[in-house]
């Protein structure tokens, strides 16, 4: 693997949404920290007909709306390092130019970053235009923003086509979710932490259940979320990659290869799904947060059976999963925004308690552990307690929380944009947060079959009201396995 911090960082879709809200609000941050490499120059590209001085000012307009005043710090140093080359990626002309531009800096022998924020279409004709203006070489690490593809054919694609200029260790695919702090949390609850580990498999864990629950509708992504749906939008890529984490086994360190070697190995672990365990739904009109909301079909203008609404039941089928599912549930227009992973313990084997307390009343309740992701990082461990007291009964017995609020835990430190610690890595060579091919191939190997199964199935969405939790029978998939969705 060649090591080496980069000192010039490429953006393409320079002037797209994801740059303005995301990429550049991240890095002026890092600037703002003096994170970023002293020398480290960012030159941006995309279609727009724009000079430095012009992209410095969308920069600044987008920091100003995106970016809290307070982690801006010096903006005119982050300004400076910023510098524009109008491309066409479609075409092979331009790509000199901005080689030229690139290496203006006279660092040409330094390390350069490139993250690819642009259709997928781009892929190939940007990766050739990169391999005719000699800007794959060794010193190059190219950095992919999903999607990767709509199946596993058309993934395969895209990684073929970058695989023919990069090797598999200067390739970065990102999974934003892989850079929030909660989820990283994860990783230090269960490994540095010998209370969990010997209880993290299914002799004590009953369920597991992943939602990732949003209140916005299409929001200006009419075409691509039709042509994908929250299958291919949300459980191919965020949901799955939170599966891994939570089942994965030890790794033997915490470095790019052994964490992805172990997560690669729950995704192929994966039971296909039957039909019978899914559930898919599609919203229409009703209120969300106190405000009427159209449908899908009215938002899109058209009727469509893509799905806004997807529950699955999972089996990771190896020794310390077997026997424990996964209940997975993404979708829009639901009543709040929420990621969090719950954990459910199974109950004690034996009640010492029964017949001498009020506990029968209330119901003696398993132990549970959630994790909330967003919009707040939380993590609560409930556990059941004595109510103080004397009470002729004995001993009554009620669930508590014992909560551990991450701003409260650490209110010295920074609430950083998932971005910020991606592009630090990116710009290190850093690959530990980022997904490799073959994790990638597993998760679409999985999704294709659910989706052929719904094709032979005649599976269509089933309708729900914006602003539930989807369709009933969501609720009666977990229900049958004597499971409540936690909310």
């Amino acid at each position: 693997m060649t090591q080496f911090t980069a000192d010039r960082l490429l953006l393409f879709g320079a002037t797209g949404d994801l740059a303005r809200r995301k990429l550049l609000p991240s890095l002026c941050a890092l600037c703002a920290d003096g994170l970023l490499p002293e020398d480290l120059t960012i030159i941006g590209t995309a279609r727009s007909e724009l000079d430095d001085g012009e992209f410095r000012q969308m920069a600044r307009a987008a920091l100003e709306k995106f970016l809290p005043a307070q982690r801006r710090g010096s903006m005119a140093t982050f300004l400076n390092r910023l510098s524009y080359q109008t491309l066409d990626a479609t075409t092979i002309e331009g790509f000199d130019a901005l080689a030229e531009k690139v290496n203006a800096s006279g660092k040409a022998d330094g390390g350069l970053a490139i993250f690819l924020s642009t259709a997928p279409s781009l892929f190939g004709p940007t990766i050739a235009g990169l391999q005719h203006a000699g800007m794959t070489g060794e010193n190059v690490r190219m950095c992919l923003e999903k999607p990767l593809g709509t199946d596993l054919e058309s993934s395969a694609a895209i990684n073929d086509a970058v695989a023919a200029a990069f090797p598999e260790d200067r390739i970065f695919r990102i999974d934003h979710y892989l850079g929030k702090e909660t989820v990283q949390n994860l990783l230090a609850l269960r490994f540095a932490n010998i209370l969990f580990e010997p209880i993290w498999n299914s002799n004590v864990i009953e369920h597991v259940q992943i939602t990732v629950a949003e209140t916005v509708g299409l929001e200006g992504r009419v075409s691509f979320y039709d042509d994908a749906g929250a299958l291919r939008d949300m459980v191919q890529n965020h949901m799955l990659q939170l599966l891994a984490l939570v089942a994965m086994e030890p790794p033997t360190s915490f470095d790019a290869t052994a964490v992805r070697d172990e997560k690669v190995k729950v995704l192929r672990a994966l039971r296909p799904a039957k039909a019978s365990e899914t559930v898919t739904g599609q919203y229409r009109a009703g209120a969300v947060e106190g405000q009427a909301v159209p449908g899908y079909d009215e938002e899109l203008g058209k009727a469509s059976d893509t799905e806004t609404f997807a529950a699955i039941k999972a089996h990771v089928d190896n020794w310390r999963w077997k026997g424990v599912p996964f209940y997975l549930r993404t979708g829009k227009r639901m009543p709040e925004r929420v990621t969090e992973i719950f954990v459910q313990f199974r109950c004690v084997p034996h009640s010492i308690f029964e017949g001498r307390s009020n506990t029968a009343a209330a119901g003696l309740q398993p132990n549970s552990l959630l994790i909330e992701i967003q919009p707040e990082e939380n993590i609560t461990l409930s556990l059941m307690a004595k109510v103080p007291g004397l009470d002729e009964g004995g001993v009554r017995l009620r669930e508590v929380p014992l909560q551990i609020a991450m701003p409260d835990a650490f209110a010295e430190a920074e609430r950083r944009i998932a971005y910020e610690r991606l592009l630090l890595d990116l710009i290190k060579g850093d690959q530990t947060l980022f997904v490799r091919r073959d994790e990638v191939e597993a998760q679409w190997h999985w999704i294709d079959a659910i989706r052929a199964a719904w094709e032979a199935d005649g599976v269509t969405p089933k309708t729900y009201t914006a602003g539930s939790w989807g369709p009933s029978a969501a609720i009666a998939l977990a229900e049958r396995d004597g499971v409540s969705w936690h909310e």
